[in-house]
């Protein structure tokens, strides 16, 4: 019986210890977003293929433009008053964007610190839903798949919105809110024949 304790804590041993050592690896290669943020979020008018188009458009260039403009920002003070200035000229891209390409839609460009953000999953890691800082762009109807990500300190080089989104409200039925029987076995205690 001691010899089956033994194996059984030796094995155990050698999965744990390689997943606890990659887990911190893993965790290390992610930034996650500070208390102290000012998002990016752009609602495409719908979810066709060229509203989707727009919407990575507009997003390259206001990303690029603001990225520029709190590039040797360390205090967030300083880039809440840098944005809240240039806003209009937020609102100026986009329209230029649409102009380019002929595309007559409304826009709405705000700068909120009370911007709704819904769940989202990235990797291993759960952004939460909520009300955050952020800049927010409706294109059109803002009936279409959002893209965000963290404009200061500037972290748009993580596409945070190319995770799953998690279940939305509208979306959840009365069968994803009901409790799931499930049978956890360990292939150890079978394997020994303790059940």
């Amino acid at each position: 019986m001691k010899i089956k304790i033994y194996s059984l804590l030796f094995i155990v041993g050698l999965i744990l210890v390689p997943l606890l050592m990659g887990s911190s690896k893993e965790e290390s290669r992610f930034q996650t977003i500070p208390d102290d943020a000012i998002r990016l979020r752009i609602l495409a008018n719908s979810d066709s293929q060229a509203d989707q188009q727009l919407k990575y458009d507009v997003r390259d260039e206001v990303s690029a433009q603001i990225s520029d403009w709190v590039e040797n920002i360390d205090d967030i003070e300083l880039a809440r008053q840098m944005i809240a200035n240039n806003i209009s000229d937020v609102e100026a891209t986009v329209e230029d964007v649409l102009t380019k390409q002929n595309i007559d839609q409304d826009i709405h460009v705000d700068y909120q610190s009370n911007i709704t953000f819904p769940l989202k999953v990235y990797d291993h890691f759960v952004y939460p839903p909520g009300e955050y800082e952020a800049v927010l762009i409706t294109l059109g109807e803002g009936e279409g798949s959002n893209w965000w990500c963290v404009l200061f300190p500037p972290l748009c080089f993580l596409d945070f919105s190319n995770g799953s989104t998690v279940v939305e409200d509208h979306n959840e039925t009365e069968d994803d809110n009901q409790d799931k029987e499930v049978k956890v076995t360990f292939f150890l205690f079978e394997l020994f024949g303790w059940s």
